[in-house]
């Protein structure tokens, strides 16, 4: 074996020692929690669906969420961004569960809501509450485009 060939291939097995050596990359954790807002688990939020009439789903997130990640069978949606202008549409006598994809925003709002005196149940994030085997998430289908009129009925031909 050449000189330079012999150091190369010793060079490679120093660093392929070495990066077997390395400790393990840290997995990615879900964002701190840092609400007083409970933040509930698929269980939890099941029970709470069980009893309807006691609760209030308020879905915070924006329509094409909702379309791509689903939600709830029932639920209100305001906009996170506007929840402090709807917060008299909100009944008082239910808990409120608050909702978004993984639970931040919920949190966010179900603290809000806890400070204005509401009944907050907790908050969820439904692709986290589908991650933990949780079956109530209903997916949205957008609707389909309609159809061309068909020829004849176009309410420009129909003119007098």
């Amino acid at each position: 074996m050449k000189p330079l060939h012999a150091l190369a291939l010793a060079t490679l097995l120093g660093l392929s020692t070495l990066a077997h050596a390395q400790p393990p990359a840290a997995a990615p954790t879900a964002a701190e929690w840092k609400y007083k807002t409970q933040r509930l688990k698929a269980a939890e939020v099941d029970a709470l669906l069980a009893q309807p009439d006691k609760l209030l789903v308020l879905d915070l997130r924006r329509p094409d969420e909702l379309i791509k990640y689903g939600s709830f069978p029932v639920f209100l949606n305001i906009q996170n961004r506007d929840l402090e202008k709807h917060l008299a549409y909100l009944p008082r006598d239910r808990a409120i569960l608050t909702v978004s994809n993984h639970a931040q925003r919920a949190g966010r709002a179900g603290d809000l809501l806890a400070e204005r005196g509401y009944k907050v149940a907790g908050a969820t994030g439904s692709e986290d509450y589908e991650q933990e085997g949780g079956k109530a998430v209903a997916h949205i289908q957008p609707p389909q485009p309609r159809a061309q009129a068909a020829e004849g009925t176009n309410v420009a031909a129909r003119q007098p």
